[in-house]
């Protein structure tokens, strides 16, 4: 498509997608007067419309131009100067509209004007990137969740024909938005119009759509989807404006058989400063409850992730792990993280008794720890004294000694990197932030540091017992 006839179309569609008023004022009378090094140049009437496009518009003339010219565009609005009509012939006025059509062939077939404009097949739309990772073959469906990662797959095979809406809901970190974005995933593949989003981010869209007086294009962008899989739905609950769009965008889509898919924390029913007839409508499909997972499934989940990371995961530090991480996968992979990374970073072997010792202190409390603690056995494994660190000097030795004790200070106390910094002499929380980094470097690459660290850190754990 040449850049005059994706102008045209583009033309067409804000037509259709903003109010009237907006768009006489701004966009009627537009033309394209050429593009130069790749940016279109759009002359428009005065420089109240120019200023406007440019700077309150843009966005929105941006990506209905991109979309149908099939690649990213850039824009320049400038005055258009009048000059003679091209559409002009022997001086005669441009055409009225009866004698063009009068001139028809009668006979001719007569295409349908929304068939004529160019429809995005995949919308470029910054809230719908996905994670990678969260895709049906990641998911590993247990006994407690395989109906409901069945169904999830259905809607994603056939959306809109079995289960509409999808109402998925549970506690915190069981993989209600892995599921949400396997179903996007899925769709996307297939070409499908897909937005996944939090509800937060159509609450904003509702906001800044009202601010810029372009509530015509928030609802043609939501409301023109084939999937509309929306996250963490509960938190629309006491915003009236937004459950009000919410109700309109819901009743548009099922009225014209697109599929939509929600997640919350909680059943419809109990979402009780929800609206009723929204209350109702989420309820009127496939609502499921997922489950935290199985010592099984944990155990199934921990070996998945080993093989991915290329790590050789034994079986009793495996079942270990899955024996204390028993709330949701979210705590599962923090404990799992923290074994592999605290293993690698010590060089300790990835054996059962130095998972024991992770995973007791991983749980344990770390407020009884002081930073005065921290000052002083660090300074006096390095003989120094408290001073040395807190003070100013800055030689070799007592640099290193202050940076470890600002590396174990955040590792072991409660302390925050403001706090940390004040005990230090005052020092900036991205002072305290670089050291802790330095040291963790350190550790990896230098034998010595990872032994002081070592020392240090299980002096300070047993002045705690």
């Amino acid at each position: 498509m040449n850049p005059q006839d994706a102008w045209n179309a583009a033309f067409h569609q804000l037509e259709m997608q903003l109010d009237r008023a907006s768009f006489d004022t701004w966009l009627r009378g537009a033309v394209l007067l050429g593009v130069e090094d790749g940016v279109f140049v759009v002359g428009v009437r005065n420089n109240f419309a120019r200023d406007m496009l440019q700077h309150r518009l843009y966005r929105n003339v941006r990506r209905v131009l991109g979309d149908v010219y099939g690649t990213s565009v850039e824009l320049r609005f400038e005055i258009n100067k009048p000059t003679a009509s091209p559409m002009t012939v022997d001086n005669e006025p441009e055409m009225p509209l009866f004698r063009l059509l009068a001139q028809q062939d009668p006979a001719a077939p007569v295409t349908p004007l929304h068939e004529q404009i160019a429809r995005p097949q995949r919308p470029d739309l910054p809230e719908s990137e996905l994670n990678a990772r969260f895709t049906f073959d990641r998911f590993i469906d247990g006994s407690e969740n395989a109906t409901i990662y069945a169904a999830a797959q259905a809607v994603a095979e056939c959306p809109a024909s079995v289960y509409n809406p999808f109402f998925i809901y549970g506690g915190v970190g069981l993989g209600k938005t892995h599921l949400l974005q396997a179903i996007a995933h899925a769709c996307q593949a297939r070409n499908l119009r897909v937005i996944y989003i939090p509800s937060e981010v159509f609450t904003n869209d509702l906001v800044d759509a009202i601010r810029q007086r372009t509530t015509a294009m928030f609802r043609e962008k939501y409301r023109s989807v084939d999937v509309l899989l929306v996250d963490d739905i509960q938190f629309i609950s006491g915003k009236e404006s937004t459950q009000e769009e919410f109700f309109h965008t819901f009743t548009a889509l099922y009225t014209f058989n697109k599929q939509i898919v929600l997640a919350s924390d909680r059943h419809p029913r109990e979402l009780n400063t929800l609206e009723d007839r929204l209350r109702s409508r989420f309820g009127g499909g496939l609502v499921m409850d997922m489950q935290p997972p199985s010592y099984e499934t944990r155990i199934a989940i921990l070996n998945n992730w080993a093989k991915e990371r290329q790590i050789i995961l034994p079986r009793h530090v495996c079942e270990m792990i899955a024996g204390r991480a028993k709330l949701n996968v979210r705590e599962l992979e923090g404990i799992f993280n923290q074994v592999i990374a605290t293993t690698q970073i010590t060089r300790q072997p990835l054996d059962t008794e130095t998972t024991s010792d992770i995973l007791d202190g991983y749980r344990r409390p770390r407020n009884h720890i002081t930073l005065n603690q921290v000052l002083v056995l660090t300074a006096r494994h390095h003989g120094l004294s408290v001073a040395d660190l807190t003070g100013k000097r800055r030689t070799g030795a007592i640099n290193q000694a202050r940076q470890i004790a600002m590396f174990l200070a955040r590792e072991i106390t409660s302390a925050s990197l403001p706090q940390i910094g004040d005990a230090f002499g005052g020092r900036k929380h991205s002072t305290v932030l670089h050291s802790c980094n330095k040291i963790s470097g350190d550790i990896e690459r230098d034998p010595q540091v990872r032994t002081i660290v070592k020392d240090i850190r299980e002096r300070l754990l047993k002045t705690d017992e």
